[in-house]
């Protein structure tokens, strides 16, 4: 393949050199014109780029003129819809108050038990104590530590890190997904990602923190987007994870009563909610403002029972 400049000429015998009419007609840009010399250059048709004007020409031998119009025609074909377009993006739920407003209560709450509380049956409650994601406790059948535990923060660095940074991406996700759905995601994650994490670690291990339902919303979300745009990551499709995995690393060791472990499940658990989420969600849509408002109030009870249990059967 040879490119001419507009001073030197096209080289060789031009009397045998014809030029190529484009597939839709219309007159090539320099970089059309590059595009398809290479296209020919694949399939050793010899050709010459020639400036006229403005627009370009591409000349091939005058016996391989028809084979070098159907091979254009071909790529033509081939290529007509690529790159696809980027998928209609989703017109984002204006829920922020509601999720800062969850936020702040569990800030609220994590003074309470700093407060404690007491009742003339059981006197003073350690709701640390009752709370916290006790290993053998759970296996025991203590199954509401593995949601109670999400609730509870070690120290205010713990809890101010997890309303920062980790607020930051539950704001995002309630934004994507909405309220109700991305909660009741994110208390799925912990719970399972609590559980799992109680079954591999020693039978004493325990700890606490909302950080097993925020790996579980990076997980999520990064779930999200590698299958939105699978089409455009093409061998890249697994950044969006590789770059949850790097924040795991990142931000995963957070100091007393809280481990590793329980944020890996939770990002794990966050893949695979994410999958099936964005899998229904692309199919049937979000859910509506009834069935968010139910999701809702499902996870509030489950916590709220979780509690309950705790103080009532596990004082």
């Amino acid at each position: 393949m040879d490119n001419i400049d507009a001073d030197l000429g096209v080289e060789g015998d031009q009397e045998n050199w014809l030029p190529l009419h484009p597939p839709n007609g219309k007159s090539l840009t320099k970089k059309q014109a590059d595009l398809q010399a290479l296209v020919l250059d694949s399939r050793s048709i010899p050709c010459l780029i020639k400036p006229e004007g403005s627009v370009w020409q591409l000349l091939v031998p005058e016996e391989r003129l028809d084979e070098a119009h159907n091979e254009l025609r071909l790529y033509s074909d081939k290529n007509r819809n690529w790159p696809p377009s980027l998928p209609p993006s989703r017109t984002l739920v204006e829920n922020t108050l509601p999720t800062i407003c969850v936020l702040i209560l569990l800030a609220t709450f994590h003074n309470i038990t700093l407060i404690g509380l007491s009742s003339a049956d059981m006197g003073f409650i350690d709701l640390q104590a009752l709370g916290m994601a006790h290993a053998s406790a759970i296996l025991d059948g203590q199954w509401w530590r593995l949601v109670t535990a999400l609730t509870l923060h070690a120290n205010l660095l713990h809890l101010a890190s997890n309303l920062t940074i980790g607020g930051a991406f539950i704001i995002f996700l309630c934004k994507e997904l909405g309220s109700g759905l991305s909660w009741s995601l994110l208390l799925t994650t912990g719970i399972l990602g609590n559980l799992v994490n109680a079954i591999v670690q020693s039978p004493d291990h325990r700890s606490v923190g909302a950080s097993t339902a925020v790996f579980g919303a990076v997980g999520i979300l990064s779930t999200i987007s590698m299958m939105r745009y699978r089409r455009h990551l093409l061998k890249r499709w697994f950044i969006p994870v590789a770059a949850g995995l790097a924040l795991l690393a990142l931000l995963g060791a957070e100091g007393k009563q809280t481990d590793l472990g329980a944020h890996l499940f939770g990002f794990i658990f966050g893949i695979l909610c994410g999958t099936i989420c964005e899998f229904l969600t692309a199919r049937y849509g979000r859910p509506g403002t009834l069935f968010n408002t139910l999701l809702s109030m499902i996870s509030a009870t489950t916590v709220i029972t979780a509690w309950w249990m705790a103080i009532e059967l596990g004082g």
